[in-house]
């Protein structure tokens, strides 16, 4: 009585562990396909709000005039515990401050000329690195999806012994799937150095965060600041009592007298109006991939130090080159459209590495016609999703919830592809003959 039950269980077991598997891959082909546009975030923002102010550059005095000019419109909000100055640069030439509840641009005097509204190059970017989830449970997922990107590319290279031999052989389209096959195959190789460096970096970027948590539960009392501190630069200690406005203009001035070959891109004040608070100026250094040295000042603007990001531990160096490698920011926008392109051949390689799965499963006995309609929904949704989000933009203007956007509309389309699977089990089944499959 008991071999039925579990039959049962059996195939609900398989069942369950197909459905867990596609979900892994949808997620990643979401990650993939969000990556490869999100690489252009700083052109987006421009198209996003074409009437911001733009400049080359962006005086210290200037900049000390946003500053205070920001900060006295934070009187009666929490206090922020970080003011961010994103400088005037080539790729994004407005000047911008941010706080933990607001942003503004300013114009070239410092003067604020109004809120920031790039609400969804927002969502864009957090759909990738978190799939707007909170931000620690986000993160770790794709993390995770990196770890599992770079073991397929690892093992597919393993699994096909002739497949740098083959790397330029494309078979016609048959009904064994051998075309999309080989398409899979060749994507694969011509974009192994890629697929390898985004997954890697991506699986550092997000499980290095996992990691600084745990280790701040577990050595430092929970705060992860401390964990960051030898790589990133130490916060210093912190002192509420109310203080001036710092002096942001003599630390830029600085910056333009004694590295002049630096390019600043940001200056960061740490716990303002506070006692505690100083200041570090981000700058980019040419022909070199961190994303940027940090330069250490009090809240008078005098320097203090380096943080080491480009002269310090190989670990410190290694750690700030991951972000610009992973997301593209070198190089000009010739690395952004090369992204691009091999962005979307990643994107391609999970549509079609699932469909050949699926198709390995039916030529074993195990029809799954909703589970193959539910991936092309998968597929076709999440463009789709993008594009609705980014019309919702136009019309329906900043304060859209594209995050539920993007999901309601994805799930509507993913169910409804599901169910359209519905009918006669037999025309179900030979409709799924035609997934491509792996050619042996």
């Amino acid at each position: 009585m008991t071999r039925p039950i579990e039959a049962t269980t059996v195939k609900k077991s398989l069942s369950a562990h197909a459905a867990i598997g596609l979900l892994a891959s949808a997620l990643l082909y979401i990650v993939s396909l969000t990556g490869s546009v999100a690489v252009f975030y700083q052109e987006l923002q421009r198209i996003e709000q074409p009437g911001a102010p733009e400049m080359a550059t962006l005086t210290p005095q200037a900049a000390q005039r946003g500053v205070e000019a920001v900060l006295a419109t934070e009187a009666g909000k929490p206090t922020t515990t970080h003011l961010y100055v994103h400088m005037p640069i080539e790729d994004l030439p407005r000047a911008t401050v941010t706080t933990d509840t607001q942003a503004f641009h300013l114009d070239a005097d410092g003067a604020i000329a109004g809120p920031e509204q790039i609400a969804w190059s927002d969502f864009l970017v957090k759909l990738h690195y978190t799939l707007n989830l909170p931000a620690l449970w986000g993160i770790t997922i794709v993390g995770i999806l990196g770890v599992m990107m770079l073991a397929l590319t690892v093992s597919g290279v393993g699994a096909h012994p002739r497949i740098f031999r083959d790397a330029f052989r494309l078979r016609a389209r048959s009904g064994n799937g051998a075309g999309i096959t080989d398409w899979h195959n060749r994507l694969s190789v011509w974009t192994l150095p890629f697929s390898v460096a985004i997954a890697f970096t991506g699986a550092m970027i997000g499980l290095a965060t996992v990691t600084a948590y745990a280790l701040a539960e577990t050595r430092y009392d929970g705060e992860v600041e401390a964990v960051y501190g030898p790589i990133f630069g130490e916060e210093g200690a912190a002192d509420p009592a109310p203080a001036p406005v710092p002096n942001v203009a003599a630390a830029l001035q600085h910056m333009r007298s004694e590295y002049p070959h630096v390019r600043v891109t940001y200056a960061i004040l740490h716990d303002p109006l506070t006692k505690g608070q100083h200041v570090q100026i981000v700058g980019e250094h040419d022909k070199r991939l961190i994303f940027g040295e940090y330069y250490g000042f009090d809240a008078q603007g005098r320097f203090h130090h380096t943080a080491g990001m480009a002269d310090g531990t190989l670990g410190q160096q290694a750690a700030a080159s991951t972000y610009k490698l992973h997301f593209g920011t070198f190089g000009g926008l010739p690395v952004k459209l090369a992204y691009l392109v091999f962005g979307i051949a990643l994107t391609a390689i999970c549509a079609t590495g699932t469909y050949m799965w699926l198709g390995k499963r039916a030529r074993r006995g195990i029809h799954s016609p909703r589970m193959t309609r539910a991936w092309h929904g998968v597929v076709v949704g999440t463009p789709v999703a993008l594009l609705a989000t980014a019309t919702a933009r136009i019309v329906a203007g900043n304060d859209f919830p594209f995050a539920l956007g993007f999901w309601v509309v994805f799930a509507a389309i993913v169910t409804v592809a599901a169910l359209s699977a519905k009918g006669s089990n037999a025309r179900a089944q030979h409709w799924e003959a035609g997934v491509p499959g792996t050619v042996r």
